[in-house]
């Protein structure tokens, strides 16, 4: 059994607008998670794209859902106090009666700290950073009002390092994301995870598993095409590509063909430990995929 999430690439033109669009219908169509990036600025080399700002606009997902998931994917502890990351996660988690997966990481895009003049440290100081959050930001929540409904929020946690986030998602997070659709480099850093947990004392399997990648689905092949071609236009690295090379060069490291297909691709990975599949949902007005979906692709793997 596995669930099916919508993660947004907000850095690349999500307006209020699309968000609130996106918020109804991840939530209507029964969606298990809807998770956004936490960027300042576009990471396609777009810089004139909408981005607006992460914990803001989850304060507006509390409001404009009422049953799904939702959270950041992943906030930097570079770019915000700890806490002040934890009031507002608090102030969310309230709003939202207790939906909020709290997101973090160490943060890795040098250009955009330089950019908006945010200090971006050595990658040993960043992981430092982090952990000492982490611990911040559970006082935080004790010493507070109000309190998050859940005390302490679950903590998402990203990556695959052997020498530190591995141990850390051991003893932090109730969620571990695997950013990649990789059987083999899943399953290695898998075992790894469960050996971190068992010398620490902690059942391995209290860690949901979540996976994040792209997909692109239709109903035939000329569905398929035309979002391959939409999403050139979206994604960097795929816009000197016909439609065809799109399809080509992404059926491994998306999920890519029919509902019935990618249904398959995803029971796969669950048999190997995958609890929960985050979807880039590249093309922001694309309700269709949506619909697709939530009605085809979520029975079958449920």
């Amino acid at each position: 059994m596995a669930q099916v999430g919508i993660m947004i690439e907000g850095q690349e033109g999500l307006s209020w607008d699309r968000w609130r669009k996106i918020c109804l219908d991840t939530d209507r169509l029964g969606f298990a998670s809807l998770r956004r990036s936490d960027h300042f600025t576009s990471l396609n080399g777009r810089p004139d794209q909408d981005c607006i700002e992460t914990w803001i606009s989850l304060a507006l997902a509390a409001e404009w859902t009422k049953n799904i998931e939702i959270g950041p994917m992943v906030s930097p502890m570079t770019f915000r106090p700890p806490a002040l990351l934890a009031r507002m996660a608090a102030a969310v988690d309230v709003l939202a009666a207790g939906r909020l997966i709290l997101g973090v990481g160490a943060g890795w895009n040098e250009h955009e700290h330089t950019e908006f003049d945010i200090p971006f440290y050595t990658e040993t100081q960043r992981f430092d950073m982090l952990e000492a959050g982490i611990k911040t930001i559970r006082e935080t929540w004790n010493k507070s009002s109000p309190k998050p409904l859940r005390n302490p929020i679950p903590l998402l946690l990203g990556g695959k390092g052997v020498k530190r986030t591995l141990p850390l998602v051991a003893r932090e997070a109730s969620e571990w994301n695997y950013s990649k659709l990789d059987a083999d480099g899943y399953r290695q850093r898998r075992d790894l995870l469960e050996q971190r947990c068992r010398h620490i004392g902690r059942d391995p399997a209290s860690i949901r598993h979540s996976v994040m990648t792209g997909f692109l689905v239709g109903r035939t092949r000329t569905e398929l095409l035309e979002r391959a071609a939409q999403v050139s236009q979206v994604v960097d690295d795929l816009n000197e590509m016909s439609p065809e090379e799109v399809l080509e060069n992404r059926k491994e490291a998306w999920l890519v063909g029919t509902p019935e297909q990618i249904a398959e691709r995803m029971r796969e990975f669950g048999r190997l430990g995958i609890h929960l599949f985050m979807l880039q949902h590249w093309l922001l007005d694309d309700r269709e995929a949506l619909e697709l979906l939530a009605k085809e692709v979520i029975p079958a793997v449920a």
